[in-house]
């Protein structure tokens, strides 16, 4: 793995693009999800009744795809490590769309670009990432995020 600075990150990784392994979402995966947000909509959680909707099957919840951001990012391979980080902390989004549903069973992967990267104040870094969760065989993404984090070196 790759060690640079926060510095060298700011100054040659804007616009670059990097892409995770693929990563199943599986029922239960699904069925957790749901237990620990008490959303039991039958869509997500009764395959029998969800094969009746235009779905087919049960679908993850929006929710459930946008949580999948650490998961993805984690499974990066070429990304590097950043020299003396101390945490990262969600700061929140710009935009976030569902534009399709991932049916259990489906594989997916993450598309990071970062757009940009600025000191807020010394080691207290804000950047701005477009995380874009593709489905294996499918042309539309799942979901396309604007996300801001805050690094601390």
């Amino acid at each position: 793995m790759t060690t640079i600075t926060i510095q060298q990150l700011a100054e040659t990784g804007i616009g670059t693009e990097r892409v995770s392994d693929w990563v199943e979402v599986t029922q239960e995966m699904i069925d957790k999800f749901a237990d620990a947000t008490g959303d039991h909509q039958f869509i997500h959680v009764n395959p029998e009744m969800a094969k009746l909707t235009p779905f087919g099957g049960t679908i993850a919840h929006g929710f459930l795809t946008l949580s999948l951001m650490p998961l993805l990012s984690s499974k990066v391979a070429d990304a590097p490590a950043i020299e003396g980080i101390k945490m990262g902390v969600n700061y929140g989004g710009n935009k976030v769309r569902f534009l399709q549903p991932v049916r259990s069973g489906k594989r997916v992967r993450g598309r990071f670009k970062l757009l940009e990267l600025i000191e807020k104040r010394p080691g207290q870094w804000q950047q701005t990432n477009e995380f874009t969760v593709e489905i294996e065989g499918e042309d539309k993404p799942a979901m396309i995020a604007e996300w801001i984090s805050q690094i601390f070196v």
